[in-house]
């Protein structure tokens, strides 16, 4: 099979998509970019590439596909948490003095956890975006609590390890090999005699399918380093917008709040690009400050949206500089005002910046694609939906479920097609700057 592959390496998440000959997508993977880009962008490709594969096997197994997918990526996390459990025990066991104590007890927490693997790494955690550290971090912290109270042992020296073991973890490159992957899957999804064979006969066949990355192209807020020849780079302007009209043709606009940027993107019937503003010199407004405020708050970055839709009163929110926000914070809830109203305060306040940027770039035309992966917190489509049928009247407001894979998407889309970068057309000049 001959493949197409996009890598969007972002500030906070890297994406791989892969796309064949009909640009259908066959493969997508995704990890948190951290600081280590060369890791995060392989992890994302290998991801991706078992992703393809694992495609392909569904297709061949038939009624059984769905079981064995599910299960294959509870067996890959639990691989990964292996991994983890191995380097928390290094770095408990190294802590002078009390590593004979805190090892065993980190030890446990992870070997509780292992044991809940089905449901921890169940499909609805991986459908809603959570990342493997999101979705073992909380159970960690909750057990943690438990096995200090039982053990006598110090929670926050529990939790030093763990936060200095994940990031290791993280920046590992994991070999999982898809035959002994797969074949640990067809056992965990129950499948016996003749189906078991067929199935685990599939495993092999797919693991040994030859896939031909024929090109490839690269892009995003760390595109600067990725191993790719410089032909092979792409504006995140070009693809996001190729990307969204590959998802939705009828989009005229396209709104991507990332993690480091926000870009307000005007794109024809083809996909190609007409005007765009960016604001890209900071942070502010954007999924980094998202997350500041989740740990300013203690919570989880998905947390953040459900809570902000149970406000009744929005607070007013003066700035949306991440460097201010924590003091802001701190007052408001300090004279009496509810989390959730302050964080229904923070949405409108992010989404306000962004329609300054939609409006300089032309406006809001039917329909608006909202990508990047703000998109996927409701309170902000919430916001913006309110916010452009009050500037703007009636628009349609788009966010698809792979929202944020759209710029990875453009990528790839951009070497199936294989268009030379000269070739490409000039979008308007870039509005820099943090207005």
């Amino acid at each position: 099979m001959r493949l197409y592959l996009g890598v969007d390496l972002g500030s906070t998440t890297s994406k791989a998509v892969l796309v064949d000959d009909d640009e259908r997508v066959v493969g997508r993977g995704i990890t948190n970019t951290r600081s280590n880009y060369d890791v995060a962008v392989e992890i994302a490709r290998r991801d991706a590439m078992t992703d393809a594969r694992l495609a392909l096997a569904l297709r061949l197994l038939g009624r059984d596909g769905h079981a064995v997918a599910e299960a294959f990526w509870v067996e890959s996390d639990l691989h990964r948490l292996e991994a983890l459990r191995q380097t928390c025990r290094a770095t408990a066991a190294a802590v002078p003095g009390e590593g004979p104590r805190l090892a065993p007890a980190v030890d446990v927490i992870l070997a509780h956890m292992a044991d809940e693997g089905s449901t921890l790494f169940n499909a609805t955690a991986r459908s809603r975006g959570s990342f493997f550290r999101d979705i073992v971090s909380a159970r960690f912290h909750a057990l943690a609590e438990e096995q200090c109270a039982r053990s006598g042992v110090d929670f926050e020296r529990v939790l030093g390890i763990y936060d200095r073991a994940i990031l290791d973890a993280e920046n590992q490159l994991i070999d999982l090999p898809f035959v002994d992957v797969f074949a640990a899957a067809v056992d965990r999804a129950g499948l016996h005699g003749d189906r078991c064979e067929a199935a685990v006969a599939v495993g092999r066949e797919v693991a040994h399918a030859a896939f031909d990355v024929a090109g490839f192209v690269g892009t995003g807020y760390g595109r600067a380093r990725l191993p790719f020849p410089r032909e092979c780079i792409r504006s995140e302007i070009l693809c996001h917008g190729l990307g969204a009209h590959a998802m939705l043709p009828a989009t005229r606009t396209v709104l991507d709040i990332g993690g480091q940027d926000t870009k307000a993107i005007q794109i024809d019937d083809r996909g190609l690009v007409t005007s765009f503003q960016m604001n890209d010199r900071c942070a502010a407004g954007c999924g980094r400050y998202l997350g500041y405020i989740a740990d300013e708050l203690s919570l989880g970055l998905h947390e953040l949206g459900p809570m902000a839709l149970t406000s009744k009163r929005a607070s007013r929110i003066t700035s949306t500089c991440t460097v201010f926000a924590g003091t802001e914070i701190r007052d408001l809830l300090a004279v009496g005002e509810k989390r959730e109203d302050v964080l229904s305060g923070l949405h409108r306040a992010i989404i306000t910046r962004a329609m300054s940027l939609l409006a300089r770039s032309g406006g809001v035309n039917d329909q608006l694609t909202f990508t990047g992966g703000v998109a996927r917190n409701p309170a902000a489509v919430n916001a913006l939906g309110d916010m452009v049928k009050a500037h703007y009247g009636e628009r349609t407001i788009n966010v698809h479920t792979d929202s944020i894979y759209t710029g990875a998407l453009g990528a790839a889309l951009f070497a199936r097609r294989g268009v030379p970068a000269e070739d490409l057309p000039s979008p308007a000049k870039e509005c820099k700057g943090c207005g």
